[in-house]
């Protein structure tokens, strides 16, 4: 078979694959995961059952497809935008302004991966666990950069704060899912900075404790 010809079934059966996957997420977000069958994945991705079967094993290694690629090609835009900053305000502000963005760029593929990793099923279990700990990696940098340069305390308990980002982040994409209003959800990039920089407690000398 012709070089060309390889590349060209090689790329149509890309195509199908991702297409198949965009659809099991749609079918996922909308039945639930539990609740979703091949028969309606194939019908939404425009293929025969037995096509699914080509590229995947079954209806629990789509979900761990999801994980190994959507989500991990979701968190390499997370560190490429936290590099385009120097300091480690802006970094954290480029890095939970790209976290919403793309969540709500693709709001079934947020509804799939919130309610996953709060249900934490076995079979996905490893891969929550090390998107996880990629995001809270990118955070400790950013925090011991800012501790480094003087622009966050350094009286901080680290694994607190770590867990203190991604949980304010998680309850406000949380929100906005299940809201039923339509709102900007990026939006709240500088509400959440700033809370996470400034903290809750008021700045007037004269308040009384």
């Amino acid at each position: 078979m012709p070089r060309r010809c390889i590349i060209n079934k090689k790329r149509r059966e890309n195509d199908k694959y991702h297409r198949i996957l965009e659809a099991a997420i749609k079918t996922f977000a909308e039945n639930g995961f539990f609740q979703s069958t091949i028969a309606q994945i194939a019908k939404e991705a425009g293929v025969a059952d037995g096509t699914i079967y080509l590229y995947f094993k079954n209806k629990d290694d789509i979900l761990v497809q999801f994980f190994n690629y959507k989500t991990k090609q979701v968190f390499g835009r997370f560190r490429e935008e936290v590099d385009k900053a120097d300091g480690a305000i802006d970094k954290l502000k480029n890095l939970i302004r790209r976290h919403l963005e793309e969540f709500q760029a693709d709001r079934n593929m947020a509804i799939l991966y919130q309610s996953e990793t709060h249900q934490r099923t076995r079979m996905v279990e490893d891969q929550i666990r090390e998107m996880s700990d990629m995001y809270l990696d990118i955070v400790t940098e950013i925090v011991e950069q800012g501790q480094a340069q003087g622009s966050i305390r350094k009286d901080l308990y680290l694994s607190l704060v770590k867990r203190f980002i991604l949980g304010a982040v998680d309850e406000v994409i949380n929100t906005w899912l299940h809201s039923g209003k339509e709102y900007d959800l990026v939006s709240m990039t500088d509400p959440l900075v700033s809370l996470f920089i400034h903290g809750i407690g008021s700045t007037d000398s004269s308040s009384k404790h």
